[in-house]
């Protein structure tokens, strides 16, 4: 499976951004699809994971309610909506493939290649 990541970009805090992934190369619906990001000088830590169905979600305590994860399995996608972005949402934001829902990034087999997002104060 080969993901690709977009959608990253400069915001001003408190604006909104809508993070892409989009899957290739295997059977999108039979994975939990995660987001994961890493900031600077920073261990990559989980932000949301999503189900097959899109029926179950998990967030990081850090951006429940301001993030939402979804899924298209039609277009092969998974999206990660980001509302009231803060300063220290800043970070590379990575989409990952998973056959399990987990929080733990090492579980995840197949990975994007990243996009920056960068939130001004």
């Amino acid at each position: 499976v080969q993901l690709q990541a977009s959608g990253g970009g400069l915001v001003q805090a408190g604006g909104s951004l809508r993070l892409s992934c989009a899957a290739s190369g295997g059977t999108f619906s039979n994975y939990y699809m995660g987001w994961f990001r890493q900031a600077p000088g920073k261990e990559r830590e989980f932000v949301a994971v999503i189900s097959w169905s899109g029926g179950m979600t998990d967030y990081a305590d850090s951006v429940k309610a301001r993030f939402t994860i979804s899924r298209d399995n039609a277009k092969n996608t998974v999206y990660l909506q980001m509302n009231n972005l803060k300063p220290e949402d800043t970070a590379v934001y990575y989409c990952a493939a998973s056959r399990y829902t987990t929080r733990r990034a090492m579980a995840y087999e197949y990975w994007g290649q990243g996009t920056l997002v960068t939130v001004s104060s």
